[in-house]
């Protein structure tokens, strides 16, 4: 949340996380009308913009709305709900659209009427413009981005996230069932929000805690999901399925490096790691009795593994991968990291069908599995 300004009356929710602001702007906009919004005292103005032309009534709309007193008196609150309209694409930079913003701020410049607040509610909404760097100045602004799932440590991130929502609906998850739960639903908030609800329901009043099995029998996969989804079919050797959800994800319109960076050199390098921790003789079939031995290695053994931002070794990856990691010799996994970066460097720096290096990737990958058995 960007500082406050004492005494503003312009309120701002924006971000990537389409579920979250509209959450958070609805909540919002029911604590600034104390929930009484009878149609006549407060305006709300849908935001969504078809062109140019569109934007530009919509602004005026609004900045008709915010010199409108009350009808009868006291606080008015203008939504100004889902502006589409704030981005950088062919509206958003159309002159038209541009004009329509700037009568806006200029309107919220000049100062708005005694007990009349502005709300905007949007998803996207372009940094470089004088709009959002009067809003930063000027408004209380609170901002609501999807989390990187590309970046190390994305899962921690959506655990905080999945356990305080549970809370608040008296769940209290296994710590297995977490991560699995984080690694099937991803990184939506809404996503998250719809499947919280449905395990609430399946579970009923009289079981609040959450198990791996339940998970299991109620997420469905989302992209994240999909993304553990290829990782698993590679452990097993599965390489029918991994080309397929691959395949899949190419065909929407995924694209091919964050594949990769997502789901396959992870899950290459934690079943080396995780045969690297086998050898060691820790115990491999239960979470807490591993989590507690790799706690109890010596720093300097702990180091290499993957980290979480708080400190501390991300576990539950490597147990996933132990496993999987017995289908492979060490000399295999080696190849299969060595194939595995020849073919990101391809990606990033050849011409090369991205489908045909993905796909020679897998066969390497799950052939040395094959191997071992």
């Amino acid at each position: 949340m960007a500082a406050a300004k004492p005494n503003s009356n312009i309120f701002a929710i924006v971000g990537s996380d389409d579920g979250r602001v509209k959450e958070e702007a609805l909540r919002l906009h029911r604590e600034l009308t104390g929930g009484n919004d009878d149609g006549f005292t407060h305006e709300t103005i849908d935001g969504n913009a078809d062109n140019s032309e569109g934007a530009f009534q919509i602004c005026r709309s609004v900045v008709e709305a915010l010199n409108t007193m009350p009808f009868f008196g006291g606080e008015k609150v203008v939504w100004l709900k889902n502006a589409s309209f704030l981005i950088d694409d062919v509206t958003g930079r159309s002159e038209r659209t541009l004009s329509g913003v700037d009568s806006l701020k200029s309107c919220l410049e000049a100062g708005l009427g005694k007990g009349v607040v502005f709300l905007l509610s949007a998803t996207g909404i372009d940094k470089r413009r004088a709009f959002w760097k009067f809003l930063e100045k000027n408004a209380q602004v609170k901002a609501y981005d999807k989390i990187d799932t590309s970046r190390e440590g994305w899962q921690e991130e959506v655990a905080d996230l999945v356990e305080k929502r549970a809370k608040d609906l008296g769940l209290r998850f296994e710590p297995e069932a977490l991560e699995l739960f984080v690694m099937l639903a991803g990184e939506a908030t809404r996503q998250i929000g719809n499947e919280l609800e449905k395990i609430d329901l399946y579970l009923g009043p009289d079981r609040r805690e959450v198990n791996a099995d339940d998970v299991r029998r109620m997420v469905p996969l989302s992209r994240a999901g999909v993304v553990f989804e290829i990782g698993n079919a590679l452990q097993t050797g599965n390489a029918a399925r991994a080309l397929e959800l691959i395949d899949h994800q190419l065909e929407r319109g995924e694209n091919a490096i964050g594949l990769m960076r997502a789901s396959i050199i992870p899950t290459v390098r934690n079943l080396f790691m995780a045969k690297v921790l086998a050898e060691k003789r820790l115990p491999m079939r239960n979470y807490k009795d591993f989590a507690a031995a790799v706690d109890r290695l010596p720093e300097m053994e702990r180091l290499w593994l993957p980290q979480k931002k708080t400190g501390g070794v991300n576990i539950y990856p490597l147990f996933l991968c132990l496993r999987g990691a017995e289908a492979f010799s060490m000399e295999g996994l080696r190849g299969a990291m060595e194939s595995t970066l020849k073919a990101d460097r391809s990606l990033v720096t050849t011409g090369l069908d991205h489908r045909l290096v993905l796909h020679r990737l897998v066969a390497e990958v799950t052939s040395a599995a094959a191997k071992r058995r």
